[in-house]
C-alpha cells in the first residue's frame, strides 16, 4: 500500500498492486485478514484498503455469506471500533462506523437487534458520547434515505424503524443540549450587567412578555470547555441531518427547540475577549487531526488574542449548526395543525435573535457588529429570514402574538447593515418575496385594501428612501465605487448592473403598492440632479472648432461625476416606473406622468442641442463616458414611455393635439441628429431605438413630414448612403419601413393613404436592395470562386436588413404585408437565382435561408402557391444527400446552420392548413426519412437531431388524415374509428425513428420526443390507433422501462413513468395479462422466484399514482435482485 501511494511509483507499477490488491479482495474469506490487519497495523493505506474490502463484501457479497461468518463480523467490528477509535484517524474511525451502519441496514433488527441499542447506549455514556453521535448521524444518513441496494419493502421497513426510534433519540440529544448548556452556564463566572437585559421588552416585547423563553434566552452565554464544544456539534450535527427527514411532530419539543436557539445565539454574541482559564485551547491538536482532550490553555501567556480569534471561530461554528437545525425545520411546508404554536415559538425565539444582532450600543454600530460575525452565521440567519418570509409569512402574519410591523422594522436594520454586496442583495430578494406577498393579498381583499396599506405603509415609505439612497453616490460613494461595472456575468450584466437592477426591482414593486408617494419621493431628486446636469451649458468654453467643459478643480470634477452617475440611475428608475402610467391608471396619473415626459423631452433636445458628448473634459476617461451615460438613459427613459405616449394619442384623437405633437417633434428632433457614424455607438443605437419606438408603438401620422425624419430618409437613401455600424442600420432601415408599413391608430381604412405610402416603401426598398438586384446579371454558376467572395459581402449586408423588415410586419394586418411583399418581390426572386450559385458557401446559404424562412413565417400568404412551390422544390432539388451529409459533419459549423433553417422551412409549410401545400408532402417526408435521417442516425448532431424531430412531429400532427382517413359518419357508426391506414411505411418509419431515439444518450432529445408522442396521443389518440397498438405499443413500453432501470436518464423519470401509464392504459387488460409476463420473463440476471415477487408486488391498480408507485417499485427491485445475485458467489444454490 505504501509503495501503491509512494510519489516515483510507475502508473504500470500502480496498475499490477491494484490488480493484486482487487484479486485478493475477491477471494472468499479475506475478510478474515482484513480484519487481523485492522486490529495490528498502524499504517492508515492498509487499514483504509481493509475497511473498502469489508464494505464491498457487506454491500455486494453479504447476502451469499454464510450466516456463522456474518455474525462473528457483527460481533468483531463493534468491538474493533471501541477499542480503536480514540487511537485511529478520524476519517478511518467514519469509514468504520459506515460498515458496521451498512451493516445494520442489512441485518437490523432481525439478525442484529442490538444495532440501535448499542448506539443509544454508547451516547449515554459520557466517554463515549462523540463515538455514538457520530454512529447515529452515519444511521441518519444510510438508513433514512438508503441507496437503491435496497428492496423498497426493507426500504419502508428501515423508514419506519427509525420513526419509531425518533422520540428517544430527540430526547437524548435535547438531554446532552441541556446538561451542558446548565453546567458551563452554572460555571461561568458572574457576567457585568448585560446589556440585552433591559432590551427583552423593547422592541419585540409583545412576543416575549409572560414567556418563560424571554427569561431562558436573556441567560448569560454558557463558556464552554473543548470537549463539550465538540459534543455540542456533534449533536447539532446529528439534528440537522434528522430534521431534513422526520416529519413536523410534536417529538420535536418546546424544550429542544429552546435548546437549539441558546446555541444560536452563540452565532450573534461573540465576545472579543475571552475568560481567562475558562477555555481549553483549541490549538492543541494531536497528529491524526482529532482534539486533544484537556489541554487548559496557561491563564496569561500572552496568547489571549490568537485564543479569543480561535474560540471565535469554535463558538461561530455552533451557531452555523444551530441555525442550520432552525432551516431545516423552517424550509418545510407541510405544517401539521398541532405543530403551528410550536413554529410561531420558534419564530419568536429566531427574532429573539434577529433583535440581538440588529442592537446599538456605545461600543459597536449595527454594521460594525455584522462584520465583526461569522460569514456563515450570517448567511444561514438571512437564508432562515428568507425561508420565514417565502413559506411562512402567511400563516403567521396574521398571529395578534405576532407584531408583523416590528419584524419589518428588524429586517430593515438587517438588510442596510449588510457588510457585504452578496448579503445586501440577499436580503433584497427577501423584500421582492415580501412586496409580492403584500401585492397578492392586497389584490384577493380589495375591500381593505386600504387598512392592509395603512399598516406597512411607514415600513414601505423608509423601504422606498433607502434603497433610493444606496444606488446614489451621494449618498453611498464608498460601496458603489467597490462594484465593478467591466466584467459580464452569466447573465451578460457587471455587478454594478445587477446591483442597480435589483435595487430598481424593489422600486417598482413598493410603486405598485404606493404609487403617488413613490412617484413624489423620486421625483424631486430626479429634479435635483437634472438640475446640475441642464446648467453645464454655461461652463461650456469654445476656441475655435473646439469645445470645452471649464471644470477643472478636482473636488468639482467628483462631485460632477457622481451626480452624473447618480443621474444615470435615476433615469432608469424613472424608466422602469412607465408601466405604472398606463392602463386603467392613465388618467388618474396623467399630470405625473406629462411631468416625467416632458422633462426626459427636454433634457434629450438639450443633451443633442449642446452634443455634451463631444465635449473636451479636465478628466476624459471619466466625465465623457458619464455624459454619453446620461444622454444615452435618457433617451431609453423617454422610449420607456412609449405606451403612455400611444395611449395619449389615443385619448387626445380628435381634440386639441398640439400638445402631443409638440413631444413627437421634439423627441424626434432630439433623436434624429444622432444618427450618425460620427456619434458614439452607445448614444446611436440610443438614439435608433427610441426612433424605432416612437415608428411601431405610437405611429404618429406627420412623423414622415417632420424635417429631421427627411433628412434621416436621405441619409440612407440617398446616392452617397452613409454607412452606419450593422445594428444602427439595420434599426434605422426599420424605423422608415415602419413609418410607411404600419397601420396609423385611430384612423379608418379609407384614410390610410395606402397607395402613397406603398409606392413610397417600393422606393425606400428599391435604394436599400440597389446593388443586390444587380447580383443578378452579374454572377452565374461560372463565377470564379475569388470573385464570389467580393459579391458575398453585398449579400451578407443586404439579407438581414430585408430580414428584419419582414419581420416587424409579421403581425401586422393583411395591407401592410402585402405592401411589403410588393416592394421585395425582386429581391426575393434574385435571392431565389442567387441560391444555387452559392450553394457551396454555407455562411451565405446560411444567410439566404434566414431570410426565406423569415419570408414563410410572415409573408406566406402573400407570396402565393406558385412561387412557394417554385422555392420548396428549389431547394428540394439542391438538398441532396451527398450535400445534406457534408453540411451535417461539420457539427456546430454553418452548414450544420442551413440544414436546421431548411428544416424549419419545411416545418413552416406542412403546417399550413388547407390543401394548397399538400402536394410537397411525400417529397418532405422521403427527404426526411430517406435523405436526412440516415446521416443524423449515425452522428450525433443534437440541433439539427431536434429540428428534424420537430418537423416529423409537425408532418403527423397537422397532417394526420394523410396516414389514417377517418370519416365522420365511420366513427359515428364504429363507435371507435377503425379506420383504414394510408402510407403506412412511411408512418411506420417514423414511429421508429422515435423509438430509436429513445435509446440514445442525448437527453434533450430524448425529452423532445417523449413529449411530441404525448402530444399525438392526447389530440389524435396515437396509442390507440390500431396499428400502434398490436405492432408497436409493447415495444414502446419496453424501451421506456428499460431506459429507467439503466437510470440513464434520471432527470426524466417522472415523464417516462406517465408516458408508460398513458400506453398501457389503452388496454390495462392486456398490459398485465400478457406484457407484464412477458417483460419479466425477458428479464436477465433474477430467478423464478424472484420474477413471482415482481409480479406478485406489481399491484394491478389502474389510477396514476398507484400504478406510478408499482413501475419506481419495480425497477428499484429489479435492481436491487440483479445487483445481489451478481454479488453471489459462484456455485451458489439458489432456493
Amino acid at each position: 500500500m505504501t509503495e501503491f501511494f509512494h510519489g516515483y511509483t510507475t502508473n504500470e507499477r500502480k496498475k499490477e498492486i491494484e490488480e493484486l490488491l482487487n484479486n485478493f479482495a475477491q477471494q472468499t474469506g479475506a475478510w478474515r485478514h482484513c480484519l487481523f490487519f485492522l486490529s495490528n497495523t498502524h499504517n492508515e493505506y492498509v487499514m483504509m484498503y481493509s475497511l473498502t474490502v469489508f464494505e464491498n463484501l457487506v454491500n455486494k457479497m453479504w447476502i451469499g455469506l454464510a450466516s456463522q461468518d456474518k455474525m462473528e463480523i457483527r460481533n468483531c467490528l463493534p468491538k474493533l471500533l471501541l477499542a480503536q477509535h480514540k487511537s485511529v484517524p478520524y476519517f478511518i474511525r467514519n469509514k468504520l462506523c459506515k460498515v458496521i451502519v451498512d451493516i445494520g441496514r442489512q441485518d437490523w433488527p432481525m439478525f442484529y437487534h442490538d444495532f440501535f441499542t448499542n448506539t443509544l447506549q454508547l451516547i449515554q455514556s459520557p466517554a463515549l458520547a462523540p463515538l455514538g453521535l457520530v454512529m447515529l448521524k452515519t444511521t441518519s444518513e444510510e438508513l433514512a434515505c438508503p441507496r437503491e441496494d435496497l428492496s423498497v419493502a426493507r426500504k419502508d421497513e428501515l423508514r419506519k424503524l427509525l420513526l419509531d426510534q425518533v422520540p428517544t433519540v430527540l430526547g437524548l440529544l435535547t438531554g446532552i443540549l441541556e446538561t451542558y448548556w446548565d453546567k458551563h452556564s452554572v460555571i461561568a463566572s458572574t457576567p457585568p450587567p448585560s446589556p440585552t437585559s433591559g432590551q427583552s421588552l423593547e422592541l419585540l416585547g409583545s412576543l416575549f412578555q409572560g414567556s418563560q423563553y424571554s427569561k431562558l434566552l436573556c441567560q448569560p452565554m454558557a463558556s464552554l470547555d473543548n470537549d463539550s464544544h465538540q459534543l455540542c456539534c456533534l449533536v447539532l450535527e446529528c439534528l440537522a441531518h434528522l430534521f431534513s427527514w422526520i416529519p413536523l411532530s410534536t417529538s420535536i419539543t418546546p424544550s429542544l427547540l429552546a435548546s437549539i436557539f441558546h446555541f444560536a445565539r452563540f452565532g450573534c454574541d461573540l465576545r472579543t475577549k475571552s475568560k481567562t482559564g475558562s477555555f481549553i485551547s483549541s490549538t492543541s491538536t494531536s497528529s491524526n487531526g482529532q482534539l486533544n482532550p484537556g489541554t487548559v490553555a496557561p491563564a496569561s501567556n500572552g496568547r489571549n488574542g490568537q485564543q479569543s480569534e480561535s474560540s471565535k471561530v469554535d463558538r461561530a461554528k455552533l451557531g452555523v449548526l444551530a441555525m442550520t437545525c432552525v432551516n431545516e425545520l423552517v424550509s418545510k411546508n407541510c405544517v401539521p395543525m398541532d405543530f403551528e404554536e410550536y413554529l410561531l415559538r420558534m419564530f419568536q425565539q429566531t427574532f429573539f435573535l434577529l433583535q440581538r444582532l440588529t442592537r446599538e450600543n456605545n461600543a459597536h454600530t449595527v454594521k460594525s457588529r455584522l462584520q465583526e460575525l461569522d460569514e456563515s452565521y450570517l448567511e444561514k440567519f438571512t437564508d432562515f429570514l428568507r425561508l420565514f418570509v417565502s413559506v411562512h409569512l402567511r400563516r403567521i402574519e396574521s398571529s395578534p402574538q405576532f407584531p408583523i410591523v416590528e419584524f419589518l422594522a428588524l429586517l430593515f436594520k438587517f438588510t442596510f447593515n449588510q457588510p457585504t454586496h452578496e448579503g445586501y442583495f440577499a436580503c433584497l430578494d427577501i423584500w421582492s418575496v415580501f412586496l409580492d406577498f403584500l401585492t397578492t393579498k392586497i389584490k384577493s381583499r380589495l375591500a381593505d385594501r386600504e387598512s392592509v396599506l395603512n399598516r406597512y405603509k411607514d415600513a414601505l415609505v423608509l423601504l422606498l428612501r433607502e434603497v433610493l439612497n444606496r444606488i446614489q453616490f451621494r449618498f453611498n460613494q464608498a460601496q458603489l465605487e467597490e462594484l465593478d461595472d467591466e466584467t459580464l456575468d452569466d447573465d451578460q450584466q457587471t455587478e454594478w448592473q445587477r446591483y442597480l437592477r435589483q435595487s430598481l426591482e424593489v422600486v417598482a414593486k413598493v410603486m405598485e403598492l404606493l404609487p403617488s408617494h413613490a412617484f413624489t419621493t423620486l421625483f424631486p431628486i430626479l429634479q435635483e440632479n437634472l438640475d446640475v446636469y441642464l446648467g453645464l451649458q454655461q461652463f461650456i468654453v469654445t476656441t475655435g472648432t473646439s469645445r470645452r467643459l471649464n471644470i477643472t478643480a478636482e473636488n468639482d470634477c467628483r462631485r460632477l461625476h457622481c451626480s452624473l452617475r447618480d443621474l444615470s440611475s435615476l433615469l432608469q428608475a424613472v424608466g422602469r416606473l412607465a408601466e405604472h402610467f398606463i392602463g386603467e391608471v392613465f388618467a388618474a396619473r396623467f399630470t405625473d406622468a406629462l411631468a416625467v415626459v416632458e422633462r426626459l423631452v427636454e433634457v434629450t433636445c438639450y443633451g443633442s442641442q449642446t452634443s455634451l458628448y463631444d465635449l473636451e473634459t479636465a478628466v476624459p476617461s471619466v466625465l465623457k463616458p458619464d455624459l454619453i451615460d446620461v444622454h444615452a438613459q435618457a433617451l431609453a427613459a423617454l422610449q420607456a414611455y412609449c405606451h403612455w405616449l400611444a395611449q395619449f394619442y389615443s385619448e387626445v384623437h380628435g381634440q386639441n393635439q398640439s400638445q402631443f405633437n409638440n413631444l413627437i417633434t421634439s423627441a424626434i428632433n432630439a433623436s434624429c441628429p444622432l444618427v450618425t457614424a460620427k456619434v458614439p455607438e452607445k448614444l446611436l443605437l440610443s438614439s435608433c431605438h427610441l426612433i424605432v419606438s416612437i415608428t411601431s408603438t405610437v405611429r404618429p401620422v406627420f412623423l414622415v413630414t417632420l424635417p429631421a425624419v427627411q433628412n434621416i430618409f436621405n441619409l440612407i437613401t440617398g446616392s452617397q448612403p452613409q454607412r452606419l455600424p450593422q445594428e444602427a442600420h439595420l434599426l434605422v432601415c426599420r424605423a422608415l419601413s415602419n413609418m410607411l408599413l404600419l397601420p396609423w391608430p385611430n384612423l379608418p381604412e379609407n384614410e390610410q393613404q395606402w397607395q402613397t405610402r406603398s409606392s413610397n416603401h417600393g422606393s425606400l426598398l428599391s435604394s436599400l436592395t440597389r446593388e443586390y438586384r444587380l447580383l443578378r446579371g452579374t454572377v452565374t454558376m461560372t463565377t470564379r470562386r475569388h470573385d464570389l467572395n467580393e459579391f458575398k459581402a453585398v449579400v451578407q449586408q443586404t439579407l438581414p436588413v430585408l430580414r428584419d423588415i419582414v419581420n416587424s410586419i409579421s403581425g401586422e394586418s393583411t395591407k401592410s404585408r402585402q405592401i411589403c411583399y410588393q416592394s421585395l418581390q425582386e429581391s426575393v426572386q434574385v435571392s431565389l437565382n442567387l441560391f444555387p450559385i452559392f450553394i457551396q458557401q454555407p455562411d451565405v446559404t446560411d444567410e439566404m435561408l434566414a431570410f426565406f424562412l423569415t419570408l414563410f413565417q410572415a409573408l406566406r400568404v402573400q407570396m402565393g402557391v406558385a412561387f412557394t412551390g417554385q422555392i420548396i422544390h428549389t431547394f428540394l432539388s439542391m438538398f441532396t444527400r451527398e450535400q445534406l451529409a457534408a453540411s451535417i459533419l461539420n457539427e456546430g459549423s454553418a452548414g450544420c446552420r442551413v440544414v436546421q433553417k431548411f428544416l424549419k422551412i419545411l416545418q413552416v409549410v406542412v403546417q399550413e392548413p388547407g390543401q394548397a401545400f399538400k402536394p410537397f408532402l411525400p417529397n418532405i417526408l422521403s427527404l426526411c426519412m430517406e435523405q436526412v435521417y440516415p446521416v443524423l442516425a449515425e452522428r450525433s448532431s443534437p440541433d439539427v437531431k431536434a429540428e428534424m424531430f420537430e418537423l416529423l412531429y409537425q408532418i403527423l400532427h397537422q397532417n394526420w388524415r394523410y396516414f389514417f382517413k377517418t370519416s365522420v359518419l365511420s366513427s359515428v357508426q364504429r363507435g371507435v374509428a377503425e379506420e383504414a391506414m394510408e402510407n403506412e411505411a412511411q408512418f411506420t418509419a417514423a414511429m421508429q425513428a422515435f423509438g430509436q431515439s429513445f435509446l440514445q444518450p442525448d437527453i434533450h432529445i430524448f425529452k423532445q420526443n417523449l413529449c411530441y408522442l404525448e402530444s399525438l396521443n392526447s389530440k389524435h389518440k396515437l396509442y390507440h390507433r390500431k396499428l400502434f397498438r398490436t405492432s408497436m405499443l409493447f415495444h414502446f413500453i419496453n424501451v421506456l422501462l428499460q431506459v429507467l432501470l439503466h437510470k440513464s436518464h434520471d432527470l426524466l423519470q417522472e415523464e417516462i413513468t406517465v408516458a408508460i401509464y398513458n400506453m398501457a392504459s389503452v388496454d390495462f387488460d392486456a398490459f398485465y395479462s400478457a406484457f407484464m409476463p412477458e417483460f419479466l420473463n425477458g428479464c436477465q440476471g433474477v430467478d423464478s422466484n424472484q420474477r413471482a415477487v415482481l409480479a406478485r408486488n406489481f399491484k394491478l391498480e389502474q389510477d396514476l399514482p398507484s400504478f406510478t408507485q408499482s413501475v419506481q417499485r419495480l425497477v428499484n427491485d429489479l435492481r436491487y435482485y440483479r445487483l445481489c445475485n451478481s454479488s453471489l458467489p459462484t456455485g451458489t444454490i439458489k432456493l
